[in-house]
């Protein structure tokens, strides 16, 4: 996962330039408002400026993401931050400052925009969320360094806020040669217009590995918006291709893995099974929510992580053994063709489809732009010493080097998922296979009701529906790669839903103000008197100020270090429905602090941990979980889109909280502003535990496909109350 992770280091470095900006201007803010002595309307202009510029786009930023690509965005974005610190190095006037602003507004926009969506289409599902959280890190990080350099100037006789913010155009700079000679496109970006070679070698830099062809199967299947999907559950058992000539009938049926001859056998969970083993049907988590109770989409996922085993590289299983990344960097094996799929449904394929032969704009078959090419794939990539003697026969099981039967090393497509397809009535059937974890779902074929002879066997879940692969995509004549946002796709009922959680949870973070207490951080502290801490240093109430805020940011950096370690572990819904009572716990304390006056330096100390535990536990989970859930609900081809429209509402929502929290200071003092943000904490914490569901360790394709599923399963018992 090395390639990856870099890759990930490299983009957040646009996330570190706008938390180094936000902590630079907070600061800098007190000596221009000298300088210039501005007005309070015109200093919270100043600052918004940089939202305004964000928002304004923002809007425009997904789209046009989703036609140029992921990387161009992000190559804008430095030029636009190193331009901006430029010119506020010179700003003769507060004009010319504000541009400034507009343009650094630009940069962060897209950065915090783009950054996310561009980690979760480069990283393994396994360490997705981990990966996810540097740009919190790296944000929360470059605003400690920027406290520290203004801290430092102000100490100086005359501290220059010129200097302060023209600092910027150095990692800037920085973070434009990264763009330009290291980050390549997202794999995903480049698979959604059809240019499979390219996505096949930025999948082979960041897998480390030759060959990715079921990382591209995966990514061409992501291509899939909406449509019919059934949730099955099946009994599994993997078997020898060489044994499943006949296998179909008596309720049985052959899933094609991708890997050459490897196959599963599956079966239908009847209600007897069901019964007498104890299986549990997910279908039950959609048909017993209602009312009140969690969105059934939420009780779906949860279904999915219940008793499941762990995703690492080390878990093993009788039928799905070694569940593995998506992004092995194993590089001594590889992976093999799915050279029986061409056996079994090759003539077909040529039977049903000869009328494409002579079209003059189909591509070649051997081309790798070929939709189909990642599954249907003629070019040899195994040699004789990867094959290894079947220990029964005389036949040949091609596995991986130094496998076993049961599958040592890792297959799947990420996070101990699997998927299968099967051939039936002219097209591809799509099936995304999940274990269920529980021990006493395992068991022999033979002990079943109803059962035969034959091997082990696992409950597993199905997301069945229809494969982008099917026959008239043999030439990609039905799956065409858009050349533009799919407007229409908003109104899928699946999309539809992500986006409800996805606006949601970006509105309700910001009005639970983080923001405006980060952008105020030292205004902050001082009307709490923080100055009275370190007066006996002989700082001043401004330095000291600066000192605190810059402590606070470096008690972050552990905080979100625990929040990486668990995010791929305790998973994002979790984090959150924990994290909150904090933020409300510590909101409130803050009030009643400043209700009850005890003395001045408890009363400083007292405010000064509230705001100390508000923004660590904030770190920890709302402040980079909205992002990486938005990252991650979204269909590819509408992707791009779909974060925008969040985004636009993150960066209006900011430039609320920002703008008015100096007026309602003014107003209400801290106590009505805190209690503000506490009544909106109680409101997320509900709307977490309602709508929000549990995205770890999965593919970001079967997310989108379990939303369209759980939109689509609920409707009816919808349109019914």
């Amino acid at each position: 996962m090395k390639g990856a992770t870099l890759v990930a280091l490299a983009a957040t470095i646009g996330n570190f330039l706008q938390g180094w900006d936000n902590a630079t201007i907070a600061g800098a803010m007190v000596y221009i408002n000298k300088d210039m002595n501005l007005a309070t309307s015109v200093q919270g202009l100043v600052v918004a400026m940089s939202l305004i510029g964000a928002t304004v786009i923002t809007t425009c930023s997904g789209p046009i993401s989703d036609w140029l690509g992921r990387r161009p965005m992000l190559i804008l974005a430095s030029v636009m931050y190193f331009l901006s610190g430029l010119i506020m190095l010179w700003s003769p006037n507060v004009y010319v400052l504000c541009l400034a602003r507009l343009l650094d507004g630009f940069g962060a926009g897209l950065a915090v925009t783009l950054v996310p969506v561009y980690i979760s289409e480069t990283a393994p599902p396994e360490i997705r969320g981990q990966l996810n959280t540097l740009p919190q890190f790296l944000g929360s990080g470059g605003m400690f360094l920027s406290y520290c350099m203004v801290f430092t100037m102000s100490l100086s006789d005359a501290p220059s806020w010129r200097a302060m913010l023209g600092v910027l155009s150095i990692p800037s700079l920085v973070y434009l040669l990264f763009t330009v000679f290291y980050l390549p496109e997202s794999p995903r970006w480049l698979v959604s217009k059809g240019r499979m070679d390219e996505a096949k070698k930025v999948l082979q830099m960041l897998c480390g590995r030759e060959d990715v062809t079921d990382e591209m199967a995966l990514l061409v299947e992501g291509l899939d918006i909406g449509g019919e999907k059934t949730l099955e559950d099946l009994l599994v058992t993997l078997e020898e291709h060489e044994t499943l000539e006949t296998v179909d009938g008596d309720g049985q049926m052959r899933l094609l893995g991708t890997h050459e001859n490897q196959s599963y056998i599956a079966r239908p969970v009847t209600d007897q099974q069901q019964s007498s083993l104890g299986l549990r049907s997910r279908h039950g988590s959609l048909a017993n929510q209602s009312g009140i109770h969690k969105d059934p989409i939420v009780g779906l996922f949860d279904s999915l992580h219940e008793k499941m085993p762990e995703a690492g590289g080390n878990t093993k299983s009788g039928i799905f053994p070694n569940f593995g990344s998506m992004f092995s960097t194993n590089a001594d094996v590889p992976h093999m063709k799915p050279a029986h799929w061409e056996k079994d449904v090759e003539s077909q394929f040529n039977k049903d489809h000869d009328d494409y032969a002579t079209d003059d704009n189909a591509p070649d078959d051997d081309s790798d732009n070929d939709l189909r090419s990642p599954l249907m794939s003629r070019q040899a990539t195994s040699t004789d010493k990867d094959v290894i003697p079947h220990p029964t026969g005389g036949s040949t099981l091609s596995m991986r080097r130094h496998s076993t039967l049961n599958g040592e090393n890792s297959m799947g497509i990420g996070g101990g998922w699997h998927m299968g397809y099967r051939y039936d009535n002219g097209e591809y059937k799509r099936y995304y296979l999940k274990e269920d974890g529980a021990e006493s779902r395992r068991g022999s074929i033979v002990s079943l009701p109803g059962g035969h002879d034959g091997g082990s066997y696992v409950h597993a879940s199905a997301l069945v529906s229809r494969s982008v692969l099917g026959p008239k995509s043999v030439h990609g004549s039905d799956v065409a790669p858009p050349t533009g946002p799919l407007w229409s796709a908003l109104l899928e009922p699946g999309v539809k839903r992500a986006l409800v959680v996805g606006v949601g949870i970006q509105i309700l973070q910001q009005f639970s103000g983080i923001n405006g207490v980060l952008y105020y951080t030292p205004q902050i502290l001082e009307r709490a008197g923080v100055d009275i801490l370190l007066s006996s240093f002989g700082l001043s109430s401004i330095s000291a100020s600066f000192l605190i805020s810059g402590l606070t940011t470096l008690l972050m950096l552990p905080a979100i270090v625990v929040a990486m370690r668990l995010m791929d572990v305790s998973g994002r819904r979790a984090l959150l429905l924990w994290t909150i009572p904090v933020l409300i716990v510590s909101l409130v304390a803050l009030f009643i602090s400043e209700l009850v006056q005890i003395s001045k330096v408890v009363n400083a100390a007292l405010s000064t941990v509230c705001v100390v535990l508000y923004i660590c536990f904030f770190v920890m989970g709302y402040g980079p979980i909205p992002n990486i859930l938005c990252s991650e609900i979204f269909p590819t081809r509408v992707r791009g889109l779909c974060i925008a429209i969040c985004a636009m509402v993150f960066w209006i929502c900011d430039i609320i909280v920002t703008y008015s929290l100096p007026v309602l200071l003014s107003s209400i003092g801290l106590v009505g502003v805190f209690s503000i943000y506490a009544a909106v904490c109680v409101i997320s914490w509900v709307f977490v535990y309602l709508k929000v569901p549990e995205t770890k360790g999965m593919p970001l394709e079967v997310i989108t496909d379990y939303f369209a599923f759980g939109a689509q399963a609920s409707a009816p018992s919808k349109d019914d109350t």
